[in-house]
């Protein structure tokens, strides 16, 4: 495991809880490789984590589309300074011309969509010949430990939990994935599939509860002190120093023990929280 000292991705990953999350970033970037020049799309931005950590990182003309005028308020707050365009669009219509993007990141993006094939028709055509889309999405088998609310109500009521504070991994989503589908997908829309990869089998119990119901809930609503805040929101992690006296960086050190568990060969495991590919496209 790569110190902060040696990695200073660690660094801005400090105050993550989620460690499915840090994984996918960690990937997305991987994927990415990110070159001075590129024009690089965050497709369904969000609050800007992957912009900042990107722009942070590495040098290259970054812009961000989200569908959530509230989001993307916060993501210019969160990006000020850096001239990052952020658009307000629909992924199934892109305000932008054929070839626009060398690279395009979708990640947790594709399941929300209505229809999941017009949404990788609009990025094939918005991507450059040859272009790189890297992405992730919920695996449909996903891990029992991650969300066993949902797991337990796909068991006994046949369906999950679509909506309300615990819907976990199917909130607001159409559809989970499997990897073999994923790809059929990709494929059908004119890309290649480079590198296909199962994530995060292990975690601590009831991460999806306790960071997205419990926690993101807690922060979104103002109840938590800064004391708090500095040391758990995502985009402070450059306000927590680290001190191993802190009782919430006691609690951080023992999601990522549980997270270290998926450094072993896991390949065995059938239950995963995300499928991550890179894929390029075709001419």
């Amino acid at each position: 495991m790569a110190t902060l000292a040696s990695d200073p991705l660690a660094r801005l990953l400090r105050n993550e809880s989620d460690v499915a999350y840090k994984r996918r970033v960690r990937t997305m970037i991987e994927f990415l490789e990110p070159q001075e020049g590129e024009r690089i799309l965050d497709c369904g931005c969000g609050m800007g984590f992957y912009l900042r950590t990107l722009s942070t990182l590495y040098k290259a003309s970054y812009t961000g589309l989200d569908g959530s005028a509230e989001t993307l308020d916060f993501a210019r707050r969160a990006l000020a300074g850096r001239g990052i365009p952020l658009v307000r669009g629909d992924v199934l219509r892109l305000p932008y011309a054929d070839g626009s993007f060398d690279k395009v990141l979708l990640s947790e993006v594709l399941e929300h969509l209505t229809d999941d094939r017009q949404g990788l028709a609009e990025l094939h055509r918005v991507l450059r010949p040859g272009g790189i889309l890297a992405l992730t999405v919920p695996h449909r088998d996903y891990s029992f430990w991650y969300d066993p609310i949902n797991r337990v109500a796909e068991g006994v009521l046949g369906r999950p939990i679509r909506r309300g504070p615990f819907a976990g991994i199917w909130a607001n989503h159409q559809r989970l994935y499997r990897p073999e589908e994923l790809v059929a997908r990709l494929e059908e829309a004119g890309f290649e599939a480079l590198d296909v990869r199962c994530m995060t089998h292990y975690c601590f119990p009831f991460t999806q509860t306790i960071v997205y119901t419990l926690g993101k809930g807690a922060i979104e609503r103002g109840l938590l002190p800064d004391f708090i805040l500095r040391n758990t929101h995502r985009f402070r992690s450059e306000d927590n120093g680290g001190s191993p006296l802190n009782p919430i960086n006691w609690a951080l050190a023992v999601f990522n023990a549980f997270d270290r568990l998926n450094e072993a060969d896991c390949s065995p495991k059938r239950t995963w929280v995300n499928v991550a590919v890179k894929a390029r496209r075709g001419a």
